[in-house]
């Protein structure tokens, strides 16, 4: 299982570490964040699509075409989970390479939007103090790593329920008999 789990894991989370990095890295004016927010997820979501193929590769390799709920579930968990790992270790390299600008940029951002859709002097005052008190939490590392793991994770528990619900049925996707 492990053989499963650790390349599906590993390149699940590339697939969703590189393009943030690259995006982050080069260009820090974005216009919107809800829009990378989107992207981030949607990147996600296409990275952990790899939950399914491992665990289909694992069914009809390992266990001969067949795999129930509980297996196909874990094995899930576990390509998540390493995908997880790697997105936080991809994050903080870029935290690092960028001298941390994530923390000062987002709630700029954050703030500008707040204006931009007429939020009142009372609300701006308001986001302010919140977005104040996240950075100054943003920067502890025992704050930001699980908060950063948590972003990606339950996308995989949901994509690893699916995963399992749909490949216990051998009859979906069935492995194809080898050529000779």
């Amino acid at each position: 299982m492990l053989r499963t789990i650790l390349p599906f894991g590993l390149a699940s989370g590339l697939i969703v570490a590189l393009p943030m990095f690259a995006m982050l890295a080069v260009d820090f004016d974005h216009d919107s964040w809800t829009s990378s927010h989107f992207f981030g997820y949607t990147l996600m979501l296409v990275a952990l699509s790899l939950v399914f193929f491992g665990v289909k590769r694992y069914r009809d390799r390992d266990r001969g075409g067949v795999i129930k709920f509980l297996p196909a579930f874990l094995l899930g968990l576990g390509i998540s989970a390493v995908a997880g790992v790697v997105y936080v270790v991809g994050w903080e390299i870029t935290q690092a390479l960028t001298n941390n600008a994530f923390i000062t940029d987002y709630p700029k951002a954050m703030i500008e939007a707040a204006r931009a859709k007429g939020a009142s002097a009372a609300e701006i005052d308001k986001m302010t103090a919140e977005m104040a008190e996240f950075s100054r939490m943003y920067v502890n590392p025992l704050f930001r790593i699980p908060m950063t793991f948590i972003e990606i994770f339950p996308v995989g528990v949901v994509v690893s329920i699916i995963t399992a619900l749909v490949l216990r049925n051998p009859r979906v996707l069935p492995a194809r008999p080898a050529v000779a």
